[in-house]
């Protein structure tokens, strides 16, 4: 669960941002403005980094109304382990996904993901979980996402292998985990695509 002044703190940000891009008066977009300030002031001192970086992270500030990021990710188990791949960016390991890409469904994105990935063919059979991000016990975020879970089962018998933007791959059992990069996959969403993979759960979870 983030911390309440994190919250507050983008929900301000996201305010100006859509009140911004709406606005007619000149006066009341200065006041936004200074809204939009405080919030990315206060983003920035919370997460210890430059308020450019904050700033840099909302390339569609006051573009539009301001909504949720998406991220996908996709549960492939075997026997008694799941797939996870090495992130390149932190070393740690994760449900392979991330960002959802224009013109494609969300099932189309994960099977995307996992072949850009880990190199694997899949085709995704179920949606285990829907989770809002900020409510789960992950790595702070100053965005706002919601993450979608798949259960995905392999269609080929390629090995799996690192892609770009992944160092590693590999199976895993629950009690033999690699350290997790924890602002994308944390215990929860790997023991929640057990459950359903074993039929102990039958719909899909949500917050």
């Amino acid at each position: 669960m983030e911390n309440t002044w994190l919250a507050h703190a983008k929900r301000l940000q996201a305010i100006a941002s859509t009140g911004l891009h709406f606005c007619k008066d000149d006066f009341d977009r200065e006041r936004l403005e200074e809204i939009a300030h405080i919030a990315n002031s206060m983003l920035a001192q919370l997460g210890n980094v430059p308020v450019e970086r904050i700033t840099g992270l909302v390339s569609d500030f006051a573009k539009r109304y301001s909504t949720p990021m998406l991220d996908v990710r996709g549960a492939v188990i075997e026997g008694d382990r799941i797939l996870l791949v090495r992130e390149l960016t932190d070393g740690c390991w994760a449900l392979p996904g991330g960002y959802a890409d224009i013109g494609l469904s969300a099932a189309e994105n994960i099977v995307k993901e996992i072949r850009e990935e880990a190199g694997l063919t899949v085709t995704a059979r179920a949606l285990y979980s829907v989770t809002h991000k900020a409510k789960g016990l992950y790595k702070p975020d100053t965005r706002d996402f919601y993450k979608l879970y798949f259960l995905c089962e392999r269609i080929d018998q390629a090995q799996p292998v690192a892609g770009f933007e992944t160092t590693d791959v590999g199976f895993f059992s629950l009690d033999d985990l690699p350290p997790l990069s924890r602002g994308r996959t944390i215990e929860s969403d790997l023991e929640a695509a057990f459950a359903f993979h074993r039929g102990e759960t039958t719909h899909t979870l949500f917050d």
